[in-house]
């Protein structure tokens, strides 16, 4: 079983991933004292590229990074790459929920289109000129206010219509086979498997 550095510190993220890749042995980079990288790219590709870096640099091992946030239709997009600060830096899960309902506080429900996004990055290496790069996306409505406790970050605003719940409703074993991570992860295992 092969070793991979996971470039995240968030222990929702931590949870997700290693239950979708049970043949890989994941190791935070916690584990490594490596600290998070500086996410200054503007796009989530950009920032997954950097993490997947640091992590490989510093730990000597391959490495998986992913970058995912929220994408509000009527935001032209926000909060987008910084879904994790969008209500400033340290800002907790419940103050950038908020900072987002007030900004949509006027949108109709029916205006309230949204996805997930999550890209996945595996670097071989610190100098890996070709890491495999995948993509998930999970569509869904902002809701006006919160219901669920399971999950974390925007899940419990996070409207699916398929299941007619949010996302924070949703059991863990069931979300990590449909969200925006569960399709990215999917898509890098099968790629791995003919690495």
């Amino acid at each position: 079983m092969s070793q991979i550095v996971l470039a995240s510190s968030n222990q929702g993220k931590i949870r997700e991933i290693q239950a979708i890749l049970q043949n890989q042995q994941i190791l935070p980079q916690g584990q490594f004292n490596i600290s998070d990288a500086e996410e200054i790219g503007s796009t989530f590709i950009e920032n997954a590229i950097i993490k997947a870096r640091h992590a490989a640099t510093h730990s000597g091992l391959p490495a998986i990074a992913d970058d995912s946030g929220l994408v509000v239709d009527a935001l032209n997009g926000a909060p987008g790459v910084i879904s994790a600060r969008y209500a400033g830096m340290g800002a907790s899960d419940q103050a950038n929920i908020d900072k987002l309902l007030q900004a949509i506080q006027d949108v109709p429900a029916t205006q309230r289109n949204a996805r997930f996004i999550c890209v996945m990055v595996y670097m071989r290496h610190s100098l890996d000129p070709t890491p495999i790069v995948t993509q998930g996306v999970w569509e869904g409505h902002i809701l006006p206010h919160n219901i669920g406790s399971n999950g974390f970050g925007y899940d419990p605003i996070f409207w699916v219509e398929a299941y007619q719940c949010s996302s924070a409703q949703l059991p863990p074993e069931l979300k990590n086979t449909i969200s925006h991570r569960a399709q990215a992860l999917q898509a890098l295992t099968r790629q791995l498997t003919h690495c």
